[in-house]
């Protein structure tokens, strides 16, 4: 499937959903917007009001609505006018443990559980209110690795759901992860701002979970982690895994944050992910696809077209050691397993970044080198220049500029044939 199928197919499923029918406006249903009541028995009310008449639009107009978690059902949209706020409860004791992505887990604020056609609409905003639970995971060691603790809550969670919209609303200042599509097929993202600050901890703006058939449009994004973090299975998975498949993401603007992933946790694999014109500010890495032995699969058919850069620090990350970047020490080959990655088959073009401190780094396993990396047309500017070890190089147009040391450092590992 190539990428203008994929881009068709799924804004042929999202233009399909049926036209929400009743409206429940959740002052109907006793909702406050005095930014102290809380309103979760009201919006859910709402909700389920809707989704009982066979669908319609829940309604949030004007002022603050504070909130503990609630729970989307088919055929339902949330719309959120301008100038309007849900704001997650600042009570912890208000969002409930439970087992998520297959580990302990906390619910999010927003969610949904084997539902079709739901969706996030309108121009108002969706505050996780994160600040205190940040505070607390700073405090908890392992407290942004899945399974290590009790996960804290993320923001917006659809979890085994098809045909999902999130467009024109602001995301921001979730606990943990602000968007997660888990196993769920056929979501477009598009128009939406997502928001935290620059130190806040694992506040990922996007992260495709084991998902498929996804358009990511016109996202401004600007976190504390990463921008876009495709996922499909967690640290030591013991399977199955599905993979995450099928995703394109175009002309969006990332600030702050870790850049767009593929990885860490990608146990049941990625391929066909497709990112074109992006632009990166001041992002700790543009372009990183990043895996380790214990958290890896195969990771395929990937491709970055029209990309621009600036102040960004790695321009190009591309590692088999994470959270390492480069190899400590021994480099013994180790035995392939089920959890071993594999990198392959990976296209980035027309790449111009600036003002960096790394321009970048290819390395893979011994076991397992990054085959047929191909560069097209890449000019980076930066301190220090590009390193390649364990991988399978070739393209032409490659110009790397570095203030400090070989703009190029080729391990005898490595095979690169540049033109």
């Amino acid at each position: 499937m190539n990428r203008r199928s994929i881009s068709f197919t799924a804004l042929l499923l999202a233009a399909s959903l049926p036209a929400a029918a009743k409206v429940c406006r959740v002052e109907a249903y006793g909702a406050k917007a005095d930014a102290t009541t809380k309103n979760t028995r009201a919006i859910q009310a709402a909700i389920d009001d809707c989704a009982k008449a066979g669908g319609g639009t829940v309604e949030l107009a004007g002022g603050v609505f504070v909130s503990g978690p609630i729970v989307l059902k088919s055929n339902v949209s949330l719309d959120l006018a301008k100038g309007t706020t849900l704001l997650g409860s600042p009570d912890h004791a208000d969002y409930p443990a439970k087992s998520e992505f297959r580990a302990p887990g906390t619910q999010s604020l927003v969610s949904a559980t084997n539902a079709q056609n739901v969706a996030i609409t309108g121009s108002g905003t969706i505050d996780g209110n994160g600040e205190s639970w940040w505070v607390e995971a700073r405090s908890t060691r392992n407290a942004g690795v899945v399974g290590a603790v009790q996960f804290r809550p993320r923001l917006v969670v659809f979890d085994h759901c098809k045909h999902v919209r999130i467009e024109g609303v602001t995301i921001q200042n979730s606990p943990s992860w602000q968007v997660v599509p888990y196993y769920t097929d056929d979501t477009v993202i598009r128009n939406v701002r997502i928001l935290a600050p620059q130190h806040s901890p694992n506040t990922d703006a996007i992260d495709p979970f084991s998902s498929s058939n996804m358009i990511i449009d016109h996202v401004y994004a600007d976190v504390g982690d990463d921008n876009i973090a495709i996922k499909s299975g967690i640290i030591n998975s013991p399977g199955p895994d599905e993979p995450s498949k099928n995703i394109v993401i175009t002309d969006c603007d990332f600030m702050h944050g870790h850049g767009l992933s593929i990885g860490s946790e990608i146990a049941g694999g990625a391929n066909n992910i497709h990112a074109e014109r992006i632009h990166f500010k001041g992002t700790d890495q543009g372009i990183r696809i990043k895996a380790n032995r214990d958290r890896g699969n195969q990771v395929y058919n990937i491709s970055f077209k029209d990309i621009t850069m600036e102040e960004v620090k790695t321009s190009i990350l591309i590692s088999e050691y994470y959270p390492k970047v480069l190899p400590q020490g021994d480099v013994a080959a180790a035995p392939v397993t089920r959890l071993t990655p594999f990198f392959h088959d990976i296209t980035i073009e027309n790449v111009n970044s600036v003002k960096g401190e790394t321009a970048g780094v290819i390395v893979g396993l011994p076991e397992s080198p990054v085959k047929n990396v191909v560069l097209k047309n890449i000019n980076i500017s930066a301190e220090k220049g590009m390193t390649i070890a364990y991988a399978d190089v070739k393209g032409f147009g490659v110009h790397v500029v570095s203030a400090t040391g070989e703009p190029m450092t080729v391990a005898p590992s490595a095979k690169v044939d540049l033109k």
